[in-house]
């Protein structure tokens, strides 16, 4: 039986990279039936949470409030008075200047049970990712946090600005609109003018921007340079050293805004690849992969397995959507023991493998053609050959085997149907100029792609978009559907798009983050 109150978990959810947040943090949402986030909580973290789940946003941003700090109390106490389990989402860590004390003192008070889960603060990851580290054996072996932006309605300030400026490492939350003062205070204070400072701007992502210089110069640099919130400013002579120990920012694709089409349950290989390489992915998923509207044709094929030669599998879904079929039949691989098979690409015979069974052929070029050729050294006159595959893929395959006296099944193993789950914020993206880049994997992206746009609006709001395809095939249809193709794979692969991509921007292909040498092999 549920208890009669929930409980609230205030959750460090790090700063900004989705990778910083503690398992802890990850279970809590997992469990929880409200999740309450923020502004610098990423969005991506919602995605562990139930699909049931209420999701609701308390994003604070430069004074606009979404809800006052009042209102997120009473939010957090309505919810688990109602028996609710809420996962409180909060940028960095809730007790370093993340007012998450304010809250659980609110759920003392309503008697509300509550657990805190510290997260990763960007204090300390904003400077790591600006290659800064906090302390320093030959530079200094003491560390401040300081509010930037002290409650407006002290009268005078809480902070001891003689003791903070004998400190070796300072770091400054909230407090670009208070630099030049920051900067006063501690000259004022005998911190001399060349102490190094420097200025993270969304530090850990793919936006991070860092300034650095001195107390003398780093108010004119930041200025120059556009810095806003959300931002840390750092100051020591620690920062001297990001000159050698800079990474992050040296990622090729840093900044880069693209956009993945591909099927959310396929697209994690692309979609890991280019945020290791830096840039900022907005899962747009054009394709949704569903069941055919009858399983008559494929489970007729399948009851007639043992008159088959050869099985022709020419995707991953294919793979998998036919095989979960022949489990339902009551059968297993032990029923195709005696067939020829082949697969279009590397993915799809590893697909293949991962239910038992090797690829007999596997074309040097991932596309219909190439299987066609790869035929033609044989004699299929009079075989039977079962090709299950998506319900509109195209004709050429079947035509051409059967052009060898093949005797071809093609049957529907899946659909693919337009997905409008994130067109609201892929509008939202293109009008406000934040997409670089858009990727198709395959003709079927492209069209489901463009019926998401408005038709009047489509070349306006793709002029400064970038398109890359994965294939000449897939390029012809961008571009008769009224696409400019900018770049487009040499090996039809997710790291051939990849490579191309790398390519585009001037980039060496090498460039993939070790580790990741499996998603070589996704087509």
């Amino acid at each position: 039986m549920k208890n009669q109150k929930g409980t609230v978990y205030l959750i460090g959810a790090g700063p900004g990279d989705p990778g910083l947040i503690t398992v802890k943090g990850v279970e809590c949402i997992r469990l929880a039936d409200v999740v309450v986030y923020d502004y610098l909580a990423s969005p991506s973290l919602l995605g562990y949470a139930r699909k049931e789940a209420q999701k609701i946003y308390v994003g604070k941003k430069g004074g606009d409030h979404t809800l006052s700090q009042e209102g997120i109390n009473d939010l957090l106490v309505e919810k688990a008075a109602a028996g609710l389990n809420v996962a409180r989402l909060k940028g960095g860590d809730p007790f370093i200047f993340g007012r998450g004390g304010e809250e659980a003192e609110a759920l003392v008070q309503a008697g509300i049970c509550f657990e805190i889960v510290p997260g990763v603060t960007s204090a300390v990851a904003a400077p790591a990712y600006a290659g800064i580290p906090l302390t320093h054996r030959q530079f200094t072996s003491t560390l401040a946090f300081v509010t930037g932006h002290e409650d407006p309605g002290k009268e005078e300030s809480s902070i001891d600005w003689e003791a903070v400026s004998k400190i070796g490492t300072q770091v400054y939350f909230m407090g670009v609109k208070n630099l030049p003062k920051i900067v006063a205070r501690l000259l004022a204070n005998g911190m001399p003018r060349q102490t190094g400072a420097a200025l993270v701007r969304w530090g850990t992502t793919p936006l991070q921007q860092t300034v650095a210089g001195t107390l003398e110069d780093i108010v004119e640099k930041a200025e120059t340079a556009g810095i806003k919130a959300p931002a840390i400013i750092v100051v020591g002579n620690v920062v001297a050293l990001r000159d050698s120990l800079r990474w992050f920012e040296d990622r090729p694709l840093l900044g880069k805004r693209i956009v993945v089409t591909r099927a959310r349950e396929q697209a994690s290989s692309l979609v890991q690849t280019l945020t290791d390489l830096g840039a900022a992915v907005l899962e747009c998923p054009t394709i949704e992969v569903i069941p055919p509207e009858s399983w008559e044709a494929l489970d007729a094929a399948i009851e007639q397995i043992a008159g088959y030669q050869w099985l022709v599998f020419t995707s991953v879904n294919g793979v998998r959507y036919f095989f979960h079929r022949l489990f339902e039949r009551g059968l297993d691989v032990r029923a195709l023991g005696h067939l020829g098979t082949c697969a279009i690409g590397p993915a799809t015979a590893e697909a293949l493998l991962a239910f038992g069974m090797k690829t007999d052929i596997l074309p040097k070029s991932y596309r219909a053609e190439s299987i066609v050729a790869s035929f033609r050294s044989l004699d299929v006159a009079g075989k039977r050959i079962l090709l299950p595959r998506a319900e509109e893929a195209r004709p050429i395959l079947p035509m051409e085997l059967a052009k060898m006296g093949a005797l071809v099944d093609e049957v529907t193993a899946y659909r693919t149907r337009a997905a409008e789950e994130s067109k609201e914020l892929l509008l939202e993206s293109l009008e406000e100029g934040e997409v670089d880049m858009v990727t198709f994997t395959s003709s079927s992206t492209v069209r489901n792609f463009k019926s998401l746009l408005p038709e009047k609006r489509m070349t306006a709001l793709m002029a400064p978009v970038t398109v890359a395809s994965i294939g000449p095939i897939t390029t012809e249809t961008a571009e008769s559907e009224g696409f400019k193709v900018g770049t487009t794979a040499e090996t039809f692969t997710i790291p051939g798009l990849v490579a191309a991509i790398l390519d585009h921007y001037g980039r060496a292909e090498n460039s993939f983050p070790k580790g990741r040498e499996t998603a070589k092999n996704q087509p």
